[in-house]
């Protein structure tokens, strides 16, 4: 559709382009977790969800070929392969609308269009933030969870707060369904047991953001001292979380579990131990404000910056800054849970995360010339299509201002990475980010 099908009075808007500069602007919030999203395109005419493989490494070798064996043709070596691991990323269309009338906004038309084309910007900003957001935290909840009611007697079934994690395990790198020759090994309370089916509830009442309950079914009973409520339960290939006073799971927290800089100290030194790569130089930490308060009200981190000079950066600019190996991010769209055991508690949730930690898949059709003719009012800023339509109502007063985008946001595995291949590098299926837990 073209500009001369719109009202003369708002043709010199689109002309100077002032509609798609306001748009880009509101895209620009201070939201963040998109941000560390590296971006795929995702072809046109493959399907609409997309499996990726990686690669693994193969161990070292340290011991030397002995002459006894050097014989041959294959000089006694024996073929080994590398490790595979898959991920898999779906796309999906997401867009919203808002109808401007005319007539009814004839006073200030100008200013009510390009109103709307910001508030359009920041609701796309802040729907991709938490989506974002949402496939980031997924993963890293998972493996770690806690016992919701306590077992009458000695039996293989246990009821959890959560099932994220124990779902699927990997075989030969693809996820597979637990059950069968897909086990897990898991340990609830003090003992280690071989988890083989898990069921969710029908009706959800996990108190972990967006977390599912459910059922655990091991191949063998396990005690009642073990499945007490409120004990935890974690996969050995769970993602860390850090807590403070090495709190075993939410519920354990209590009100004196603050953050610290230790905390955050040791999260970079498990990504470091994982050999993950950081982004720019430093790993970025997202939290809210209220973490960051507490942050700053560290004895160690105050001691840290005793005696600096006033052109200390990290006092004066507030926690955007690269120091300790990390880059704060304040961001308002942080997980925020009141306390399932302490009333008038809540629980924050920053997280640190390195290069590779979420992948953005934006579907490569959506700027093609079918989907975006040259006439049409349609501009791709960030990633995100904003739309303008004429009035096509019979009194032709009614103008819609839309945006959409289609794509996905996935957090690839590393299970490839582990001690054979990496001595430091720890167990846990998700190893580019550590969550940490603390009151605030």
């Amino acid at each position: 559709m073209g500009i001369q099908n719109f009202p003369a009075a708002l043709q010199p808007i689109i002309q100077q382009g002032f509609l798609e500069r306001e748009f880009e602007s509101s895209l620009h919030s201070r939201l963040g977790y998109r941000m560390c999203a590296d971006r795929q395109d995702f072809a046109v005419g493959i399907g609409e969800t997309l499996t990726k493989t990686r690669a693994g490494l193969k161990p070292s070798v340290t011991a030397p070929i002995a002459p006894a064996t050097n014989t041959n043709l294959d000089n006694g070596l024996t073929t080994a392969t590398f490790g595979i691991e898959q991920y898999t990323i779906t796309i999906n269309h997401y867009a919203a609308t808002t109808d401007l009338n005319m007539v009814t906004s004839r006073v200030g038309i100008a200013s009510q269009f390009l109103l709307n084309a910001a508030i359009n910007g920041e609701q796309a900003a802040r729907s991709l933030d938490e989506l974002a957001r949402n496939a980031l935290f997924s993963p890293y909840f998972g493996g770690n969870t806690r016992v919701r009611t306590t077992l009458a007697s000695s039996g293989p079934a246990v009821a959890v707060d959560d099932i994220r994690g124990f779902q699927t395990a990997f075989v030969n790198g693809v996820q597979t369904p637990v059950g069968g020759s897909a086990s897990l090994t898991v340990m609830v309370g003090s003992n280690t047991y071989t988890l083989i089916g898990v069921t969710a509830d029908a009706t959800n009442i996990s108190t972990a953001p967006n977390g599912i309950s459910g059922i655990l079914t091991f191949n063998s009973s396990v005690t009642v001292a073990d499945a007490t409520a409120g004990n935890t339960v974690a996969a050995t290939t769970a993602s860390s979380i850090m807590r403070p006073s090495g709190r075993g799971n939410t519920s354990l927290l209590q009100s004196t579990d603050v953050l610290t800089m230790g905390a955050l100290l040791n999260a970079v030194a498990q990504l470091r131990l994982n050999a993950v790569p950081e982004i720019d130089g430093v790993y970025n930490c997202y939290l809210d404000p209220v973490s960051a308060r507490q942050l700053f009200a560290d004895n160690d981190f105050r001691q840290l910056f005793q005696g600096a000079t006033s052109a200390n950066q990290v006092f004066k600019k507030g926690m955007i800054n690269d120091f300790l190996g990390l880059r704060f991010i304040p961001t308002t769209e942080a997980y925020v849970q009141a306390h399932p055991t302490i009333a008038n508690t809540v629980i924050r949730r920053p997280i640190v995360v390195g290069q590779g930690a979420l992948i953005e898949g934006d579907f490569a059709g959506m700027a093609t010339a079918d989907v975006t003719p040259e006439d049409s009012l349609i501009s791709i800023v960030d990633g995100v299509a904003m739309v303008t339509r004429e009035p096509i109502d019979r009194l032709q007063q009614i103008i819609a201002q839309s945006w959409y985008w289609i794509g996905g946001f996935c957090a690839p595995s590393d299970t490839t990475t582990n001690p054979t291949t990496v001595p430091t590098a720890t167990n846990a299926n998700y190893k580019r980010a550590v969550m940490i837990e603390h009151i605030g």
